[in-house]
């Protein structure tokens, strides 16, 4: 390892931090011998450790503007780390203030903010996928090999769950800070029953413990017995493997959908035409991906996403 000490940050959502290890892997490339250190929370903390691109993981309290203490502590670790380069793969308001918090002269910067030594200021960067805009981002700092990161490295036990040989995932939740991204549940149960009928797959469906209510509504009405529940069962890991023998995914735009997309598992996402929600920009990456939009979520039918699940699951 050299003196090099690089930082990238990286602080969420889920769907936009499975788009940027793709660009964490580069920087590993790029820099091999550079101690590697990530800045990120919580919820994010084993999936960055399993990966094997960082050396250190630092998690960030993202403190409110009037917890003193937590703004002193992180500007200290800022400027006392004494980095040579950091990544800002978040480049929102938020990182743009920890730009500020370092002293002249500051480390090489690669980001959005007023006055980084590799500064992206293209409105291209913000017109695709996040991914595409890291991989504009980086070429700035001289890396210009950026793959999607298949997550291949991912490793979970799901024996437990004694699935069948073919099953079909379903998705039906999403941030409660975004109920207009849910296909109705009705859908979702309808969805289900041609499943069961139309193909020789089991539904399974998958959701946090908040998504209980959704993921019984189905249950109830679609037959406990030929559907399997694995609401609040399943870590990041397991929904990854879960993914690779998965016939395909249907779900709503929501992180879990991104972790099952870019395992090159078939997915058909659907999506509420708006600013916050369009394929063009918030898709996720992958190699089968299939985007059902309107400008109303009740607009898109059941029989169209069954008659598109009845092709993935010939082939």
């Amino acid at each position: 390892m050299d003196n090099t000490k690089i930082l990238i940050i990286k602080l969420g959502a889920l769907g936009d931090f499975i788009q940027s290890f793709g660009a964490m892997r580069a920087i590993r490339k790029a820099h091999p011998n550079a101690k590697i250190s990530l800045l990120t929370t919580s919820p994010f903390k084993n999936l960055a450790e399993n990966s094997g691109y960082f050396d250190d993981i630092i998690l960030d309290k993202r403190p409110k503007w009037y917890q003193y203490k937590d703004w002193k502590h992180l500007k200290s670790f800022l400027n006392n780390s004494r980095f040579t380069r950091i990544y800002d793969l978040q480049n929102n308001d938020r990182t743009g203030l920890y730009f500020k918090l370092l002293k002249t002269p500051k480390p090489e910067w690669v980001g959005i903010a007023k006055g980084a030594s590799h500064r992206n200021t293209s409105p291209e960067r913000t017109q695709g996928k996040a991914f595409e805009g890291h991989v504009q981002t980086l070429s700035l700092a001289g890396i210009d090999s950026i793959e999607i990161d298949t997550l291949g490295w991912i490793e979970a036990d799901i024996s437990s769950f004694c699935l069948p040989e073919k099953y079909i995932l379903i998705v039906p939740g999403c941030s409660p800070k975004r109920p207009q991204k849910k296909w109705p549940v009705e859908n979702y149960i309808e969805l289900c029953k041609k499943i069961l009928t139309e193909t020789d797959a089991t539904p399974v469906l998958i959701g946090t413990a908040q998504e209980r209510d959704i993921t019984s509504n189905i249950l109830k009405n679609t037959g406990r017995d030929k559907v399997i529940d694995l609401t609040g069962k399943t870590s990041l890991d397991q929904i990854v493997v879960l993914a690779r023998d998965a016939r395909c995914a249907i779900g709503n735009d929501t992180g879990p959908i991104h972790l099952i997309s870019v395992t090159s598992c078939p997915v058909i996402v659907l999506f509420n035409e708006n600013k916050k929600s369009n394929p063009q920009r918030h898709g996720p990456l992958g190699e089968n991906v299939y985007c059902f939009s309107a400008p109303s979520l009740s607009e898109i039918s059941p029989s169209k996403v069954s008659d598109l699940v009845q092709k993935i699951n010939a082939n």
